[in-house]
C-alpha cells in the first residue's frame, strides 16, 4: 500500500495493520507528518504540529508492540486534538493570537481517554476563537480552508479537524459540538460527524459546558470509525452532572447491526428561515428516497408553529455568560469582544431565565421528534461559506447570516439528542453536500445503524480532494 492510500485508510483498518505488524506506528506517523509539512501551509488545518513529541511516542509504541498482550483499540494510530482541549506540553490558545504560546500543564479528560486508547497525537487543530463561530478565521491565524475548493472555508468551530481529515493528514480527529461545531465542518468537508447525546461523554475536569449543550466527539470518513471513537471517549467520570447508562454493546458493534424498519420523518424547511437551497434540498430528498428503498417508512413532516428563532436569545446569553478562558476581553477579536462586553452587564437572573427558556425549548423539540425513530434534515441551509465572506460584517448582521446558514443544528444541542452529519454528493461549487440524521435521546445505536446502512448502500462514494494528492 502506497503512502497516499495509507493516509486515506480508515482508522480502524490502520489499527488492524499495526496489530498485524504490517506497518508500525512510527511508519504511519511519519507518513502523516510528511503530508502535514507539505499541505498544512495551504489548508491551515493544524495550529500546532507536535512532530517531535509524536515521533517519540510512535517510536516507543513501535518498540513496545513486540511484548504487548492487550493492545488498545487505536494503538499507534495518529490523531489530532482541537485547540480548545488541553494536551500536556502543547499550546492551548483557544484561537486567541495572544495565547499562542500558553502551554497546557495537564491533559483534560478527553485527551486522557484518547491517549489511553493508544492514539499518537500529531498536534492541535485550528478552531474559531473560543469555538464561537461556525468557521475558522481568527485573527493572527490562517483560515482553515476547504480542501475540495480552497476558496471556501472548512466550517467550524472544528474546522481544522475537518480540513485535516478530509485532506488525509489523519484518519480521525477529535472535535466538539456546542451548536453544530462537529456537524457543520463535517458537512463542509464531506465527512461523518457525530454529536452524541447529552451525558454520553464527560466534560471532566469541568462540571459542564454551556448548559450541557457542548459534546466532544470526532470527525472521520466512516461511520464505523465514528462509532469506535465514541466507544473510546464515552463514559461517566466522578462528579458529572449528566450521565447515561452505557449501551448493551459497543457502539462499533451496534452500528453494524441490521436496522429494523424505522419510521423516519424528513423536512427541508426550518421556520422562520424557510426552505434550504435547492442543492441541499435535493440531498435530503435523495436520501429520503434511498431510505424508503431500504425498507423504512419515510414521510414528510412540518414544524408547524415551531419557531427556531426563539432559541437564539437564550442560547446566546447562556453561551456568553459561560465564556471565560482567563484572557481579558480586549485580547479577543472584534466579534468575540462585543459578545464578551455584552455578557459583563448580564445579571444572574437573566442567565437563570435563559437556561429555563432553553429547558422549555428542549422539551418541545423532543416532543416534536418523539413520533419518529429518526428525523432527516439538511445539515446546512446552503453549502460551505467562502473565505472572508463574513470578515467585515457587524455583530448583528453576522449572527443573522450564520444562524440562517446552520439553522438545522443548534436545536439538538439544546435538546441533548444525538445527531450525525453524513456526506451526500457535491454542490456545483465543488464543495460537499450533507444530510443530518437526528435520533431519540440516548439512542445513538439506532442512529449509527441507519447511518451505516446508508454508507453501505453507496449513497456516497469515498473520494479524495485533488489537493490531497501532492506531486511526488
Amino acid at each position: 500500500m502506497n503512502s497516499l492510500d495509507l493516509a486515506f485508510t480508515s482508522a480502524l483498518e490502520q489499527a488492524r495493520l499495526i496489530r498485524n505488524k504490517e506497518i508500525s506506528p512510527l511508519e504511519l506517523t511519519q507518513v502523516y507528518l510528511d503530508r502535514i509539512e507539505i499541505l498544512n501551509p495551504t489548508i491551515g488545518a493544524f495550529f500546532h504540529i507536535a512532530a517531535e513529541q509524536a515521533i517519540v511516542d510512535a517510536s516507543q509504541k513501535t518498540e513496545a508492540l513486540v511484548n504487548l498482550d492487550l493492545i488498545p483499540l487505536f494503538y499507534g494510530v495518529p490523531t489530532a486534538i482541537k485547540d480548545l482541549n488541553p494536551v500536556a506540553g502543547m499550546p492551548c490558545s483557544y484561537g486567541i493570537k495572544y495565547a499562542k504560546k500558553r502551554i497546557a500543564l495537564s491533559d483534560d479528560h478527553i485527551t486522557s481517554r484518547i491517549k489511553q486508547a493508544g492514539f499518537v497525537i500529531l498536534g492541535k487543530t485550528a478552531t474559531s476563537q473560543l469555538g464561537s463561530l461556525p468557521y475558522v478565521e481568527p485573527s493572527g491565524f490562517p483560515p482553515a480552508r476547504n480542501p475540495w475548493n480552497l476558496d471556501y472555508l472548512a466550517g467550524g468551530s472544528s474546522g481544522g479537524a475537518a480540513s485535516a481529515v478530509a485532506t488525509g493528514l489523519c484518519a480521525i480527529a477529535q472535535a466538539s459540538d456546542g451548536a453544530g461545531s462537529i456537524r457543520i465542518p463535517a458537512a463542509c468537508c464531506g465527512l461523518v460527524g457525530l454529536k452524541a447525546s447529552r451525558g454520553r461523554v464527560s466534560h471532566a475536569p469541568v462540571d459542564e459546558l454551556f448548559s450541557g449543550c457542548v459534546v466532544s466527539g470526532g470527525l472521520a470518513r466512516t461511520v464505523t470509525d465514528s462509532a469506535a471513537f465514541l466507544d473510546t471517549i464515552a463514559g461517566y467520570e466522578l462528579g458529572d452532572p449528566y450521565w447515561l447508562t452505557p449501551p448493551e454493546a459497543s457502539f462499533l458493534e451496534l452500528s453494524q447491526r441490521v436496522s429494523r424498519p424505522l419510521r423516519i420523518g424528513f423536512a427541508t424547511e426550518i421556520p422562520p428561515i424557510g426552505e434550504c437551497d435547492d442543492e441541499c434540498k435535493e440531498a435530503v430528498l435523495k436520501t429520503a428516497a434511498q431510505l424508503e428503498a431500504l425498507g423504512h417508512n419515510v414521510e414528510p413532516i412540518e414544524f408547524n408553529d415551531f419557531d427556531f428563532s426563539k432559541l437564539i436569545e437564550p442560547f446566546s446569553i447562556a453561551w456568553q455568560t459561560q465564556t471565560d478562558v482567563g484572557v481579558p476581553g480586549l485580547f479577543l477579536d472584534r466579534i468575540n469582544r462585543q459578545l464578551w462586553l455584552k455578557a459583563q452587564v448580564y445579571r444572574a437572573g437573566k442567565y437563570v431565565q435563559a437556561r429555563q427558556k432553553l429547558y422549555r425549548f428542549a422539551r418541545k423539540v423532543v416532543e416534536l421528534c418523539h413520533p419518529y425513530d429518526v428525523i432527516l434534515l439538511p445539515t446546512l441551509m446552503r453549502p460551505a461559506l467562502k473565505v472572508g465572506e463574513f470578515q467585515r460584517l457587524g455583530l448583528s448582521t453576522l449572527l443573522d447570516r450564520v444562524i440562517d446558514w446552520f439553522a438545522p443544528c443548534p436545536a439538538f444541542n439544546v435538546s441533548g439528542q444525538p445527531a450525525i452529519a453524513l456526506p451526500c454528493g457535491f454542490a456545483s461549487s465543488g464543495v460537499p453536500l450533507s444530510i443530518q440524521l437526528v435520533g431519540r435521546p440516548a439512542d445513538e445505536a439506532t442512529l449509527l445503524s441507519l447511518a451505516y446502512q446508508l454508507e453501505q448502500s453507496k449513497l456516497w462514494i469515498q473520494t479524495m480532494p485533488a489537493i490531497a494528492q501532492p506531486p511526488q
